[in-house]
């Protein structure tokens, strides 16, 4: 039973990849599913209650791996490091999830938009809260934090996007590329008037 639920939800993940989330039928998810279209609403009680549930599950992930990224590690810019390492990472590895994730919020439900936004909040804010400390403690240069967390996240998920998983350089190589930017700036691109 959980395997066809999986089964729903990879297949439904591949198709809003690659044909998008409006312009995918049930009827296409059953078929790929190798089940009856009734079927699908055994598990999910509509196409974008299914959607929800990608979505969510993962939010979900993308908040436990940031988690686990930031485990054991105490110094202010290697927590950050490690953040934009681990959102990199999560990224790109998970490319069509991030992609439905980003461009398919126009499917949701107002209640489905709402919990989804703010588990985006709640994540946003880790990295607001890091970029904070390492400015109180004068390791970050002066920024409005808000702002600049939302052009680091932009940025660091655009990945998704573009990324080739047979390309010339690694998904590690890739995130330490983006560290070393995004750090660079934080620590030397003093905003002056533009504090929070």
């Amino acid at each position: 039973m959980a395997n066809t639920k999986e089964t729903i939800t990879d297949v439904a993940v591949d198709l809003f990849h690659q044909k998008g989330y409006f312009a995918t039928s049930i009827s296409d998810i059953a078929k790929g599913s190798g089940i009856q279209k009734a079927g699908i609403y055994y598990y999910f009680k509509s196409k974008e209650a299914l959607l929800f549930h990608i979505m969510m599950r993962t939010m979900d992930e993308l908040m436990i791996h940031l988690e686990q990224c930031l485990e054991g590690v105490t110094e202010i810019e290697s927590r950050m490091r490690a953040a934009v390492h681990g959102h990199v990472d999560f990224h790109l590895r998970r490319q069509k999830e991030n992609f439905i994730a980003n461009s398919e919020l126009r499917g949701l439900s107002p209640d489905h938009y709402r919990a989804i936004v703010k588990k985006r909040d709640a994540y946003e804010q880790i990295f607001q809260g890091l970029m904070q400390q390492g400015r109180d403690t004068g390791v970050f240069a002066k920024g409005d934090v808000r702002i600049l967390s939302y052009a680091i996240l932009t940025l660091c998920t655009a990945g998704a996007f573009w990324f080739n998983p047979q390309g010339r350089l690694s998904i590690d190589e890739i995130a330490r590329m983006y560290e070393d930017f995004v750090l660079n700036g934080l620590k030397h691109g003093d905003m002056g008037g533009l504090e929070q």
